[in-house]
């Protein structure tokens, strides 16, 4: 058995998320189905995280144990015929035997785009909160309260596995040309973080909220509160996943 990693890009408005479920389809069951017909026996692939419904990737990372050697680049060929338009696979490599595309992970990148100008073509990949008074000064004013190691249990559902919510917010950048770009890398993220964390900023700004309120969510550690919404799926894209 020999141990691969892949990186491919998808629309997650074509699958309910990435991880297998009742609900189908999801990018790890296209993944699975496409290299089980290869390898002609149950092939497992693990993601560096899980996306959720609607979430797109442009840099996904994941890695699957196959069963005989074959060389990445024909590997790669093989797998696209057995994939949808949807996923796109952008390297395949092969690594050593104790990789792990989730643990040996050091930091993610995720991206939040948020249109001025919502459409019927662009509403599956951008957000639109035209309901919202967005102020892009605003937005900025918010990016301290966030950045370094916090508890962010109040910006991610509960989740059984896991421990702790704590991460470390290492940098976050915010652009505006025609849509309003948000960008955010990190130690981890958990569920609907990113989704939360702009919603956090969006209620800052629509209800002229001094800033500091932030530290009080934080503060809360409640997974329950309501005090912003989870801004929609359709604008978040996992951009980059970073190993040593």
């Amino acid at each position: 058995m020999k141990r691969y990693a892949m990186k491919l890009s998808y629309d997650g408005s074509k699958f309910y998320g990435w991880q297998v479920q009742v609900q189908s389809p999801t990018v790890q069951e296209c993944l699975e189905k496409g290299l089980s017909i290869i390898a002609k026996k149950p092939v497992k692939v693990i993601g560096s995280g899980r996306t959720d419904s609607g979430v797109h990737a442009l840099g996904q990372v994941c890695h699957f144990d196959f069963p005989f050697d074959i060389p990445t680049d024909r590997l790669s060929i093989a797998l696209k015929s057995y994939l949808p338009h949807s996923i796109k696979v952008l390297n395949i490599n092969e690594v050593s035997d104790n990789f792990h595309s989730r643990y040996d992970a050091i930091w993610r990148k995720y991206r939040y785009i948020i249109t001025f100008d919502r459409t019927p073509f662009n509403c599956c990949y951008k957000a639109s909160f035209h309901r919202y008074k967005i102020n892009i000064d605003t937005f900025r004013s918010c990016i301290p309260y966030f950045l370094g190691e916090h508890d962010f249990t109040s910006f991610s559902k509960p989740n059984p596995d896991i421990t702790n919510y704590i991460a470390n917010i290492y940098e976050i950048i915010i652009n505006q040309d025609d849509d309003l770009v948000i960008e955010i890398k990190g130690s981890r993220f958990f569920h609907n973080m990113v989704r939360r964390i702009v919603g956090a900023m969006v209620a800052v700004s629509h209800n002229h909220l001094d800033v500091r309120v932030i530290n009080d969510w934080l503060n809360l550690k409640r997974h329950d509160q309501r005090n912003y919404i989870t801004a929609p799926a359709a604008g978040l894209y996992l951009v980059e996943v970073g190993y040593k």
